[in-house]
């Protein structure tokens, strides 16, 4: 009788009744001791506890989607702020697995996407994981609302605040510091001067591919405009740039290999940039375009490989 409507899987045991999956528990031992528990229960998912005594240990429990999970166990009995600080992880991870929901990973971009009512929406792009699990922890704690968002929110993962900014639907991490003491137009600035010196190919950003078009909006709604010590970017909206000019006039494939050289880069380097281009006559392809490049003095060869030029 001890084994009564659990099922022994390869790595786990199954809590099963009436069809109805009720857990999926690491050890048998575990899985009796919660079966026992939703018996006396009644088979009520809403009377399980979030901890319970079971031999020397206290067992975390949470439900997440119809389902009991197993998240902690300890020694002594953990206080609540614990308990909520764990629940919420496991909600956010709750397989386990590298970034944990809606987080994939293109390349060196972190993209957070979800499907709601059978649509794929994506709510940002980020260069690093940490801003990328800091807005998708924050919008499902916000039923996916990214109107919810401040300009300046804590992060209580990494005990961080952060600068936030909503553009057409998607959010912008700009800045983290351990303080709330942002100087705003500092931070507004250089965040116009990382999308400039990606849309002139003088850095890479690949995560603000979406904003290269909008800086003249931004510098107006911001109250800002992009600065650098080293580059000055007043032409980028006034035609009068040669370098400008003559980018505007590329095709997207050698837009493309022109941003993927960055300031110098290698043929591999540049193929590995562009593999999700890849097709039968990649390589050829590539080369095509750099000799395109280098027909309108974008870009020279070198030992190495490639480089830009200074126009």
């Amino acid at each position: 009788m001890s084994e009564k409507y659990i099922r022994e899987n390869v790595n786990s045991c199954s809590i099963v009744k009436n069809s109805k999956t009720y857990a999926k528990i690491a050890n048998l031992d575990d899985a009796v001791f919660i079966r026992d528990l939703l018996i006396e229960n009644d088979w009520n998912l809403d009377e399980i506890p979030q901890t319970v005594k079971f031999n020397d240990n206290y067992l975390v429990l949470t439900v997440l989607d119809g389902k009991i999970h197993l998240i902690a166990k300890y020694k002594s009995e953990p206080s609540q702020e614990t308990i909520n600080k764990l629940v919420k992880r496991h909600k956010r991870n709750p397989n386990n697995s590298k970034y944990g929901l809606n987080i994939t990973r293109v390349f060196d971009t972190f993209v957070i996407k979800k499907q709601i009512a059978s649509d794929d929406y994506i709510f940002g792009y980020y260069d690093n994981l940490e801003d990328a699990q800091f807005v998708r922890n924050f919008l499902m704690d916000h039923c996916w609302n990214v109107n919810e968002f401040d300009i300046v929110n804590f992060c209580d993962e990494t005990q961080t605040y952060k600068v936030v900014k909503v553009i057409d639907d998607k959010v912008y991490v700009l800045d983290s510091s351990k303080t709330d003491d942002f100087d705003l137009d500092n931070v507004y600035s250089e965040f116009l001067s990382k999308i400039s010196k990606h849309k002139l190919g003088l850095a890479s950003h690949p995560h603000l591919d979406e904003l290269k078009g909008l800086i003249g909006e931004l510098e107006s709604e911001l109250g800002v405009k992009a600065t650098d010590d080293v580059w000055s970017f007043s032409h980028i909206n006034d035609e009068k740039s040669v370098l400008t000019d003559v980018i505007f006039t590329l095709t997207p494939f050698e837009q493309s290999v022109y941003d993927a050289i960055g300031n110098e880069a290698s043929i591999d380097d540049i193929k590995k940039s562009l593999i999700r281009y890849r097709s039968k006559n990649f390589e050829d392809k590539i080369t095509r375009n750099l000799e395109s490049l280098i027909d309108k003095g974008l870009v020279e060869k070198t030992d190495s490989g490639y480089k830009k030029t200074n126009l």
